[in-house]
C-alpha cells in the first residue's frame, strides 16, 4: 500500500496523531478512536494493522498490554515525496508572514502603541 493511501484514512491519520504524542497502548488507541468516530474496537484493530505492516507504526508486548509506537520512517518518505512542492508554497508563506507583520505595525500605530 502507498503511503498516502495509508495516510488517506481520517482514522489512521488520528491513531498516528495519538502516537506522535508519544507510546499507547491498544485499550487507550481505542478509547479515543471510537469516541472520535464512533467505530467498533475491532475496525481499529484493523486500521492498527494497516499501520504496523506499513511500517508506519511499531508494537511491543508488555505483559498483557500491546504498546504502539509511531515509525517515522515512511513519513520522511511522504516529507522527501512533498519536498519537491515546497517551492510553491515557501514565497507565499513568506509573503503572508511580511503581510501579517505589516497589519500588526498598522495596528500598533493606529492604537498609538
Amino acid at each position: 500500500m502507498h503511503a498516502f493511501d495509508v495516510l488517506g484514512d481520517p482514522v489512521r491519520r488520528r491513531i498516528l496523531e495519538l502516537l506522535a504524542e508519544g507510546e499507547h497502548a491498544s485499550g487507550e488507541i481505542v478509547t479515543e478512536v471510537q469516541r472520535d468516530f464512533d467505530i467498533t474496537q475491532s475496525a481499529v484493530s484493523q486500521h492498527l494493522k494497516v499501520l504496523r505492516e506499513n511500517g508506519f507504526a511499531t508494537v511491543r508486548v508488555d505483559g498483557a498490554r500491546r504498546l504502539y509506537a509511531v515509525d517515522a520512517t515512511p513519513l520522511a518518505e511522504v516529507d522527501a515525496w512533498l519536498n519537491r512542492f515546497r517551492a510553491f508554497w515557501g514565497p507565499r508563506l513568506d509573503a503572508l508572514a511580511t503581510e501579517l507583520k505589516r497589519e500588526k505595525t498598522k495596528d500598533k500605530k493606529k492604537r498609538g502603541d
